[in-house]
């Protein structure tokens, strides 16, 4: 069973090591260490192994946007990404939600559309050849 809760303190270094074990370093460190202290972290398990995060917070445009949502590898494919995003849709205290991914990552852009996400729009140059496309999801309340 997936449990699905926001982040404290105590969660901190198997977030960092989930972290590292998807992208290969710990250069986010910072970023996530703040976004942990702000309660911006929401963290999934099983049973008491962290599996995954997400960090939810109003940088884009002062709306709510979902800045990271990371899967330890050896647990994709689980529902856990899926888990994340509902309790951010479930939480979120406005009537839409953003994201984005890179054009390239063709597993979150399903996730997303499975989602109800629609696309919202398209950034060019932050990586080569890759844009960022922009997500939105209008929330019922």
């Amino acid at each position: 069973m997936i449990i699905v809760e926001r982040a404290t303190e105590d969660d901190y270094s198997e977030i960092i090591a989930i972290d590292g074990a998807v992208i290969g370093d710990d250069h986010r460190k910072a970023y996530i260490t703040k976004a942990i202290i702000n309660r911006e972290v929401i963290v999934a398990r099983i049973s008491a192994e962290r599996v995954g995060f997400g960090i939810i917070n109003r940088s884009f445009f002062e709306h709510y946007f979902v800045a990271l949502l990371v899967v330890h590898p050896d647990h994709r494919r689980q529902g856990i990404a899926t888990e994340i995003m509902r309790y951010v849709e479930k939480t979120c205290p406005d009537n839409k939600l953003f994201t984005s991914t890179n054009q390239s990552n063709t597993t979150a852009r399903l996730l997303l559309a499975r989602l109800g996400y629609i696309q919202s729009g398209e950034i060019h140059n932050l990586d080569n050849a890759d844009p960022e496309i922009i997500y939105v999801k209008f929330l019922e309340r």
